[in-house]
């Protein structure tokens, strides 16, 4: 079976007779997408892409007007599946399932955080995920602006947990030498050995941790409470006291 990105029979026997490819902006996305699982974010450029579709460079730009445009596009692909409903439950408990459903996409592509992080699609993935988180809110009886900033609290959480988690574990280029990052943990601990830091000290176990499922955990968890403290202010909490 043929992969997303390779050209279609028919469009290879076209561009065989000297006419290029008829261009597929869902295709060509997921063929962006195989770039950057192979190279990641840096190595991905227009005339890469088009070398892997098939056709001239600029034959992209009628699709794509610039490379933050193929990001976006990329970036609601990722998002496919979702805002597809949680499982039923309490509000906290559903939005922590749509939080970490969005951690899971970003992380299945490499440089995934990087790629979503700026991008603004208003495509189906998007705005129906977008549209699912709200309504989980709402639904709990949040007012409108809280669920939106909400909202905007979890998946900048999310997006920028993910970024920190994979420039962490970010690969190194092929056939360069293996160098320790700016996040080795040997290179931290080091730093704290020699000088006086007492409470970095204690904390070494875990900022040096690479569980960072664990990390996003307490983070989230610490959103959620934070949103309860909301919920217990808003209207409905109030109408309960009896007050206006």
């Amino acid at each position: 079976m043929s992969s997303p990105s390779t050209p279609h029979p028919a469009e290879a026997a076209r561009a065989v007779r000297g006419r290029p490819p008829r261009l597929d902006q869902g295709r060509t996305a997921q063929a962006a997408l195989d770039l950057l699982d192979e190279a990641g974010l840096d190595a991905l450029t227009m005339r890469r892409l088009a070398d892997a579709v098939g056709v001239q460079a600029g034959a992209l730009y009628r699709h794509f007007a610039t490379k933050q445009d193929l990001l976006t596009v990329m970036a609601e692909r990722m998002l496919e599946g979702c805002s597809a409903p949680p499982p039923e439950g309490d509000w906290s408990e559903r939005l922590t399932v749509l939080a970490h459903r969005m951690r899971t996409a970003l992380l299945a592509h490499r440089d995934g955080a990087r790629v979503y992080a700026g991008t603004h699609s208003t495509g189906a993935n998007t705005l129906g995920f977008a549209e699912t988180l709200i309504g989980v809110l709402r639904g709990a009886g949040f007012r409108d602006e809280d669920a939106a900033r909400g909202v905007l609290a979890v998946v900048n959480f999310t997006v920028g947990h993910t970024l920190e988690e994979q420039a962490a574990l970010r690969p190194g280029d092929p056939g360069a030498a293996a160098e320790p990052g700016p996040a080795d943990p040997d290179r931290l601990r080091r730093a704290v050995a020699e000088q006086e830091f007492p409470h970095l000290t204690a904390a070494l176990p875990v900022l040096t941790s690479t569980d960072f499922a664990a990390h996003f955990a307490f983070g989230l968890n610490l959103l959620v409470q934070g949103l309860r403290a909301t919920e217990r202010n808003g209207p409905a909490a109030a109408a309960e006291a009896g007050r206006p």
